[in-house]
């Protein structure tokens, strides 16, 4: 147990906890290191100094502190960070072994509870976070963010009435709960309530009342936005919808930091890199296991996701980071991010056998209970002769959507405002140049495949509006490319209940349908700029698909 400090360490440790409270994360450093440095195993103040590097990014040097204070102090609290900090670095082995030292019901804080069930809703475990979720609110029924997180799991795993009632539960406690907002907003096409958009467009009134003061809060207008806009489009009001994500989803785009043309570089590279290593002689990893679904988000990828994994050999593992995290671990680039040039180029260096074995390896803790698993990761299109390269012999199917209705989808979805693959998506017109460079990849790659004799049974590209309009021969067709016998649940998506936490959470709980093809027809006078990009792009559209 940690020794109690000594009044002037007291005072310190105190300043640190309250400038942490009031998110002055750099100015509570200094403190915390003046304690360490009289008190060398000060278990607390190693804790606060890796949530103070978590807060700031340093996930690995925040994963560092926070095991050297476990060392020190066995405490619950760190036990649940460290498993939300093990978790948000792709450690679930890590994050699991945690949990079950921890059952629900012998947690006795509720932030405890609460974390342990962040921990678990990160690497897909939502039924089991329930517990820890539930657990939290019975030991503190006055925290908006205890009923958000305890929300949000109902709704990946399909409740979506408790969902509702729980998101207006932290609305209550909260009024100006931003993201209960927009998560309830998601929910607009289940139940519909027009006394949503009223509140919406008050809220967004007060907003821009205050948008030049310093209570200015930058992301709530974009929440706001694109919550008011999904209601709005519940209720066919297509030109409010639009313009209220227009509003949103600008304000968002003026305050980063992004030019698309550095997506489209690495379109280019990386089709220069299938041509300049196509001869190469390679042995990748034999197995069979992985199925990968990418494409486009907003293409059907969690539609195909649902189909398969209804299968009885075929597990679902989500929106896997691993392969992307597999190469860079490997390839031990310099730079910080995990998709760039110099990684891509080292990628093609790198043994095919032993990229495919990591790959595998990092998947364990998700994988191996059935014959094959699903990697539905969307952008793995970026790594699709990397993938062939490395696991010959698993499938991979890429869906194509109607441009348009693509486009727009990505445009109509809020993605996680701290990734910066979904960049391109607060400018529709960005959008469409993104777009442009995904499906001119594409086909290059068909025409790289052609070369490869041996990489034919590799590869399916699946038209979603195919699948949607004549599901009973396109699935038999999927099945048998991926060399699974044929079961007629996986005609039945609605049937399959396991978690879903893609944008598609409440969608694919139908039977499969046609509801959204054609959707952009809705927004055709706002489209008209992206329908002139894409005919200069060479991109064909709608019925010219």
């Amino acid at each position: 147990m940690t020794a109690p400090l000594a009044k002037p360490m007291a005072d310190l440790h105190r300043q640190a906890i309250t400038l942490i409270n009031r998110s002055e994360f750099v100015q509570a450093h200094a403190p915390l290191v003046e304690v360490i440095k009289q008190v060398p195993d000060h278990a607390d103040s190693y804790f606060l100094l890796g949530v103070i590097n978590l807060a700031l990014g340093q996930v690995q040097k925040a994963s560092k502190l926070v095991e050297k204070a476990l060392a020190l102090d066995n405490v619950p609290e760190y036990q649940a960070q460290l498993a939300k900090i093990y978790a948000l670095l792709g450690n679930m082995q890590g994050a699991l072994k945690i949990v079950e030292g921890a059952p629900s019901a012998f947690v006795e804080q509720a932030l405890v509870a609460d974390t342990f069930g962040v921990a678990l809703s990160r690497i897909g475990r939502h039924q089991q976070a329930l517990e820890y979720f539930n657990r939290a609110i019975t030991l503190d029924n006055r925290q908006p963010n205890f009923y958000y997180n305890y929300a949000m799991a109902l709704k990946f795993v399909g409740d979506f009435i408790g969902a509702e009632r729980a998101f207006e539960q932290a609305i209550e406690l909260k009024p100006d709960y931003h993201q209960a907002h927009y998560a309830l907003a998601e929910l607009a096409e289940v139940d519909g309530q027009q006394s949503r958009i009223e509140r919406l467009t008050e809220m967004l009134a007060t907003q821009e009342l205050v948008k030049s003061s310093a209570k200015a809060n930058p992301d709530q207008q974009l929440y706001l936005s694109m919550a008011l806009a999904k209601e709005c489009h519940a209720f066919g009001q297509y030109q409010a919808a639009f313009n209220a994500m227009a509003t949103g989803k600008a304000a968002k785009r003026a305050q980063i930091n992004y030019q698309i043309s550095d997506d489209l570089v690495v379109f280019d590279h990386i089709e220069k890199l299938a041509e300049q290593f196509h001869h190469q002689q390679i042995d990748g990893h034999p197995s069979s296991e992985p199925i990968f679904i990418l494409g486009m988000p907003r293409s059907g990828t969690t539609l195909v996701d649902r189909i398969l994994s209804n299968h009885s050999d075929v597990e679902s593992a989500g929106e896997l980071q691993d392969f992307g995290m597999a190469v860079k671990e490997l390839t031990k680039t310099d730079s910080n991010k995990v998709l760039d040039l110099d990684t891509l180029t080292e990628a093609y260096r790198l043994d095919g056998y032993k990229l495919g074995q990591h790959y595998l390896q990092k998947t364990r803790v998700l994988t191996g209970q059935r014959k094959h698993f699903i990697d539905k990761l969307p952008f793995n299109f970026f790594y699709l002769d990397l993938i062939r390269r490395c696991l010959p012999n698993a499938k991979v199917i890429c869906l194509l959507r109607d441009p348009l209705d693509t486009c727009l989808g990505n445009f109509r979805q809020l993605f996680s405002t701290t990734n910066p693959y979904y960049c391109y998506s607060y400018d529709i017109l960005e959008t469409g140049r993104f777009y442009a460079g995904f499906y001119h990849w594409l086909n290059f790659y068909q025409r790289h495949l052609q070369r490869l004799a041996s990489s034919n049974n590799h590869f399916k590209l699946l038209n979603y509006q195919d699948l949607v309009n004549n599901p009973e021969k396109e699935i038999k067709q999927l099945l048998s490319f991926c060399q699974l016998p044929f079961e007629q649940k996986c005609l039945h998506i609605e049937q399959n209940d396991a978690p879903v936490a893609t944008a598609s959470k409440v969608q694919v709980r139908s039977p499969i349908n046609q509801k959204s093809v054609g959707r952009w027809r809705h927004y055709r006078k706002q489209l008209t700029s992206l329908m002139e990009l894409l005919g200069e792009l060479d991109v064909p559209f709608s019925q010219e698909l």
